[in-house]
Parts: C-alpha cells; sequence; structure tokens
C-alpha cells in the first residue's frame, strides 16, 4: 500500500461471520469499524514507511561501503529522464562505470535504450505500483558487480506523488522538470521538490518555442526549496550537460573518498 495514493494495495479484510446474528447491534458494530479504518491505514502506512527505511539504510550502507555514488532520478512521465541518462552514459562511461536500474510499470522499453549504451541496466517493473521502494532496489542491485561501480542511477517510474516518500538508499533525489511542463510543478508537488536536492530543468532548447516562464519556474522552485541546486539543460542541444558532468565528477569523488 503506498502512503500517497494506496498504488499496488493488498489490504486485508476480515469479515467475522458470527451465524448468531444480534441484528440490533449491527449498525453499531458498522459504524464502529467505519471509524477504526482511518487509523488502521495509518497504521500500515506507518509500519509500510518503517520497513522500507529500515531496508533503505542497508541499501545505503551497501553502497556506502562500496564506494558507489547512487542517485534517483524522479519526474513526471515524459520529462526526459531517460534521454538524460543516455547522453550521460555515452559521454562518461570512458571515464565513470556506471549500473542503470530502471523503473516502470510496464514493458522494457527504457531498459533497452539503456542497454544500447552498453552499460549494466536491469528492469523493475511495479506493474500496478507507481513508485520503487527500497526492497526492489536491493534486489536489483544483485545483478551488478558492485566492486567495479562508480555510479548507480536509479530510474524512477514517472511520478511526481509517491516516489517522494520512499527512500531507495540514494545520494541524492534528482527531480527532473522539462520546460513542456507546467511552470508551477513545484507548487503543486512540493514534497518532491523539496526532498530532490538537484532540479534539472530539461529540454530549454525548446523555450524560444514555449509560453512556459523560466523565471517564474526558478522562483517557485526556490520558494519549496531554497537550498535546490538547480541546472537548466538540454540533452538535444548540449546546453547545461557539462555542468551536470562536473556535479556527478565531483559528488562521485567525494563518495569515493569517503569510502577509502
Amino acid at each position: 500500500m503506498c502512503i500517497d495514493c494506496g498504488c499496488g494495495s493488498q489490504t486485508e479484510h476480515h469479515h467475522h461471520h458470527d451465524h448468531d446474528h444480534h441484528h440490533e447491534h449491527d449498525h453499531d458494530k458498522a459504524h464502529d469499524h467505519h471509524h477504526d479504518q482511518p487509523a488502521r491505514t495509518v497504521r500500515i502506512e506507518e509500519d509500510l514507511l518503517a520497513k522500507n527505511n529500515r531496508l533503505a539504510s542497508g541499501n545505503r550502507a551497501l553502497f556506502r561501503e562500496h564506494g558507489i555514488f547512487t542517485l534517483n532520478l524522479v519526474s513526471s512521465p515524459g520529462s526526459g529522464k531517460t534521454s538524460i541518462l543516455e547522453k550521460t552514459l555515452r559521454d562518461l562511461q570512458s571515464e565513470m562505470h556506471f549500473a542503470v536500474l530502471e523503473g516502470d510499470q510496464q514493458t522494457a522499453n527504457d531498459a533497452d535504450r539503456i542497454a544500447a549504451t552498453g552499460v549494466p541496466v536491469h528492469q523493475i517493473n511495479t506493474g500496478a505500483g507507481c513508485h520503487l521502494d527500497a526492497h526492489m532496489v536491493a534486489h536489483g542491485v544483485e545483478h551488478f558487480h558492485l566492486d567495479k561501480l562508480d555510479i548507480l542511477m536509479i530510474e524512477n517510474v514517472g511520478n511526481l506523488v509517491c516516489p517522494a516518500s520512499f527512500d531507495l538508499g540514494e545520494d541524492h533525489k534528482v527531480a527532473v522538470l522539462s520546460v513542456t511542463e507546467g511552470e508551477d510543478k513545484p507548487l503543486k508537488y512540493p514534497h518532491m521538490f523539496r526532498a530532490a536536492d538537484l532540479m534539472l530543468i530539461n529540454k530549454v532548447d525548446l523555450l524560444p518555442y514555449l509560453s512556459f516562464d523560466l523565471n517564474r519556474c526558478l522562483a517557485y522552485a526556490r520558494q519549496i526549496n531554497p537550498d535546490m541546486r538547480i541546472i537548466e539543460m538540454s540533452c538535444v542541444s548540449g546546453v547545461g550537460m557539462e555542468e551536470w558532468y562536473a556535479w556527478l565528477r565531483q559528488q562521485v569523488t567525494q563518495k569515493q573518498l569517503k569510502a577509502s
């Protein structure tokens, strides 16, 4: 069950059929059951997140042990996460060792695109679920040789709600926002942009053809998270890519120094 939307919910419903029916207080039982549900739902959500956080701590310790810098890329569908990954992998794989976990509800289309770069990739299909969790990541990384990795990229399911609540053991969440979306996304989805340490504003090469107000978007983002770093970029024109690469290099170096 997801704390935000109930995706993947397998909530049990226990129906106790007492054959000595006392109809005079059936209504009272139904009334009490109705009022018990919100508290029960909150307990399930708290238990779920507590379990996820324990697993995420294990993931984080594993990544720290191997000196692997780990990013959780989050966005709406169609923001360009996979395209950013493709270009990044092609440009940097000669100097750093990458692996990618691809999260989608269905298909391996994005994983196939990543595999074409020559970088190890593992697909995680969530079915009805709208986010990855720490358990999925723990099993996903079993497919990689961790001693050979510098960076693990986790491309989460396209969704700006639920992934905000689920720690995967990553070093940073990176929120990708395309200029083909509304500039008010940070205000509409504050939990996600508050949880992110870096925002990539993608497809800026399209700004001359759109009514997207970049300055307003920047102001909204800083209103929600004043400490979040923002990089304006286009994986088509190449604008901002070197700034993104410099940030990655710096973060990997720092992570490996801490591990040594």
